[in-house]
């Protein structure tokens, strides 16, 4: 099987840092002061459709700033890599010796997961991956189709794994199956109103859905 991850919020724990930095550059703009719960709602969307979704009546030199001024807080925050949550790597492992291909479908630019790979090394083990700045941004499904198009596989021979509702939705636009995680941005009860086929936990507990069992 096609085991399709999200990044932020499914393998990486990265809505913290997300956060902050989105407010701090909203700030710099001069932009009104968010709530942390709203810009968690957006995470998963690419960055123009998140700035949009946080700031629908601002002017368009302001949307272009926060864009801006969110990169440039990104990098800066950039002291340490990100941390994967517990088990991802032993997950991985374990679905790719159980016969199955891993694939990345998320919100992030290519340039920043291409630095997420660098920093953790696991580009290598992921045959196909899908950026928000380079096909339509969730949860318009266009990405999956790519990604299912580029490595040959049915779609009832994928499953979508991912924290938000854009992940699930996307998925369920295609009728691809889906797993939900709790631990990330959107509330297990936002996620079940998706009708994923489970919702886990944590990361390991992929390996107890019957399709993915090693």
């Amino acid at each position: 099987m096609l085991v399709i991850l999200d990044w932020d919020g499914t393998v990486c724990n990265s809505e913290a840092r997300i956060v902050a930095c989105m407010l701090r550059a909203a700030e710099r703009v001069g932009l009104p002061v968010l709530a942390p719960e709203a810009v968690s709602n957006i995470i998963g969307l690419g960055l123009p459709e998140a700035v949009a979704s946080l700031f629908p009546e601002a002017a368009s030199e302001d949307k272009q700033a926060l864009r801006q001024f969110y990169s440039e807080e990104w990098m800066a925050a950039r002291v340490d890599p990100l941390p994967l949550f517990e088990g991802v790597l032993d997950t991985l492992d374990k679905l790719l010796c159980g016969g199955h291909r891993l694939a990345v479908a998320t919100g992030k630019s290519r340039r920043g997961l291409n630095r997420e790979f660098d920093e953790h090394g696991l580009g290598h083990l992921f045959v196909a991956s899908r950026c928000a700045d380079e096909t339509a941004s969730k949860p318009d499904p266009r990405m999956l189709s790519e990604l299912l198009t580029e490595t040959s596989c049915g779609v009832d021979e994928a499953v979508m794994v991912g924290d938000t509702v854009y992940d699930l939705n996307m998925a369920a636009a295609i009728g691809m199956s889906s797993i939900g995680v709790s631990y990330g941005a959107h509330c297990p009860t936002r996620l079940q109103g998706c009708k994923p086929q489970i919702i886990i936990d944590e990361f390991a507990d992929l390996l107890g859905w019957s399709p993915l069992s090693t």
